[in-house]
């Protein structure tokens, strides 16, 4: 029996096929119920993530809103200069209820802002409100509310015009600009009732329910009314392990079991937490397991009367096609077989040949598409910015400036202009020296107006070389490097230099600093980051492991990288550095690129 076998592939591929076949569709029919259930389960809690992940979105998006209304409000001279003054001015009271109407207006979760001076002036605000539960949870979280930028309150009740509410409430000090000190509080109190809408519309299984669970892990929104303000641990005492930022659990809760989900809001540590009742999805395994049954058995009729019928004329075929194919290497050009045939075989080999013409278009394509897409990312983004509107901007506040004969604030918004310009330029990715140096000298004159008697600057520039073209955006982030991790961390003035020098086959740049410099690891650190770019640059997985290190200096790796991309291996950043010294990077640009036009 062995031998009769041995002696046919046919024989022994329509056995091994047979029992292939036959042994997984008997034991899927036995297991079919696990698998039915398992996926069932599998669907249920996708759908679930999937409706939390919505509700968070919209959640995280009022969050954002109402922190970036606050930090408008905070930073609105109107704001400061009504705090500021100690004698009340009547319209710039109104003036300033009304901005705060007009930002709350349009926004229904937003149920009052209220700014409360901290001189003698009257309190504004958007709703008259008779009683509120702020003063004494200011007061219990004193040292966590001085203490933080911004501080959100746990759900408490006040009292309006419009009845009883229960809010939650951002809560910011405002200081003063120049002297630092606190002129008032700002708070933004959020309806309750309009962010237990967005849990009740989220489309969520009806016997199921979501919670809203706060910083402190109190329910501050969904579910009873009775729990609100409750401890989880206290309305679900078998729940436990809701520690990470999103997952799945179990819980008993009475007598019925149910799947909880759960997805953090990082941004103000809260977390939707939602129930699905165990038994729905359970009850759709009954149905799921006859279709299961059925299929098995057809499957299995129609397996076993055609393995044999069909084994014979294709055999022959495969092992030929499968003998071209065994010594392919897939990374070079993949060849084509010749069609002797025009049954299906013949397809399956037509159809191979036009895969492997269509899969070395595709790789051309997707060359093309990832550098389409990289450059659509940088478009979309200078996109977010109104050049035009920018400028002319900056030009009236530097017309004001001159009118006010304030020098020095015409100057930093003139510098500041210039250095807009040349970063958003049309998306051109090179420029002339001359160009770059003056984009580093309007960074540097900006930065010490903002840091003064901190450092001095001074470029020693090849006069040869400023019509030479280079890659834009190189100098001023290593400037900007040597300023934030060496200059401003130490007690005494610093200096930076900034040498460009034209040299026969190429123009070498350096960038030096007489910051703190670093030790051995960290020089070692960032020499093994900048090495690993070197040897991983455009391998997609690769560079998602990188990405999963940690980056010391995002700065320099990203003009690294751009260097390697533009220039070739030789022309990535050379870092020195000395505890106590300084730091100094140099980058060569070849000449015969630098050459080239803009």
């Amino acid at each position: 029996m062995k031998r009769w076998f041995a002696k046919s592939l046919n024989r022994k591929l329509s056995l091994l096929i047979l029992f292939a076949v036959v042994l997984p569709l008997l034991t899927m029919g036995t297991v079919s119920y696990r698998i039915a259930t398992s996926v069932t389960e599998d669907k249920a809690k996708q759908a679930g993530m999937n409706t939390l992940k919505q509700v968070t979105d919209k959640l995280d998006f009022v969050i954002q809103d109402v922190e970036n209304m606050s930090i408008f409000l905070i930073g609105q001279k109107d704001v400061q200069s009504y705090l500021g003054k100690e004698e009340s001015d009547i319209n710039l009271y109104s003036q300033l209820v009304g901005t705060l109407w007009n930002l709350s207006y349009s926004k229904k979760y937003i149920a009052n802002i209220t700014i409360i001076p901290k001189n003698s002036n009257p309190a504004l605000f958007t709703t008259t409100i008779t009683n509120s539960g702020l003063a004494p949870l200011l007061q219990q979280y004193e040292t966590t509310n001085k203490s933080a930028p911004k501080w959100w309150s746990p759900l408490y009740d006040i009292q309006t015009s419009d009845g009883l509410r229960k809010v939650i409430s951002l809560v910011r000090p405002i200081r003063d600009f120049s002297l630092f000190k606190t002129l008032g509080t700002l708070s933004f109190s959020l309806d309750q009732s309009e962010i237990e809408h967005y849990l009740t519309e989220a489309g969520w299984e009806t016997s199921g329910f979501v919670v809203l669970v706060d910083a402190n892990n109190r329910i501050i929104a969904g579910g009873d009314r009775k729990w609100l303000m409750k401890d989880m641990s206290d309305v679900f005492p078998n729940l436990h392990g809701l520690t990470e930022t999103s997952g799945v659990s179990n819980v008993l809760q009475g007598m019925h079991p149910y799947t909880v989900l759960y997805n953090g809001l990082p941004r103000v540590g809260w977390k939707l937490v939602g129930f699905i009742p165990t038994n729905i999805y359970q009850k759709q395994n009954g149905f799921v397991l006859t279709v299961t049954a059925v299929t098995i058995i057809i499957a299995l009729l129609l397996a076993m009367a055609l393995v044999t019928y069909f084994l014979r004329w294709v055999t022959n075929p495969l092992m030929k096609l499968t003998k071209y194919l065994k010594d392919l290497n897939p990374d070079e050009t993949i060849p084509t077989f010749e069609v002797k045939s025009v049954d299906e075989v013949g397809l399956l080999v037509h159809s191979y040949n036009k895969l492997s013409d269509r899969i070395s278009r595709l790789k051309i394509q997707v060359q093309i598409n990832e550098a389409m897409k990289k450059e659509a990312d940088i478009m979309a983004l200078q996109a977010q910015i109104n050049p035009h509107f920018l400028y002319n901007t900056l030009s009236s506040i530097h017309w004001i400036a001159l009118m006010n004969k304030d020098r020095q604030i015409a100057e930093m918004v003139g510098a500041l202009s210039d250095f807009l310009r040349f970063s958003l330029n049309k998306g051109e990715e090179f420029c002339v020296v001359q160009q770059e140096v003056s984009h580093a000298q309007n960074y540097a004159y900006i930065q010490a107006i903002r840091f003064p008697e901190q450092f001095e600057i001074e470029f020693f520039i090849d006069p040869a070389m400023t019509q030479k073209v280079m890659l834009k955006l190189l100098l001023q982030p290593l400037i900007e490097n040597s300023l934030i991790h060496g200059i401003q961390k130490k007690k005494t003035k610093g200096h930076i230099y900034v040498h460009g020098e034209l040299r026969e086959h190429d123009m070498k740049f350096v960038v030096e600093d007489t910051g703190i410099g670093m030790d051995e690891a960290k020089l070692r650190d960032i020499h093994g980051q900048l090495a690993l770019a070197n040897q991983k640059l455009g391998i997609r997985s690769e560079a998602d492991e990188e990405r999963k290190k940690v980056v010391t200096s995002y700065g320099l790796i990203n003009v690294h990288r751009r260097l390697l991309l533009h220039y070739g291996a030789g022309a990535g950043l050379v870092l020195e550095s000395t505890l106590g010294t300084g730091t100094r990077i140099t980058f060569l640009i070849p000449r015969e690129r630098g050459e080239s036009s803009v």
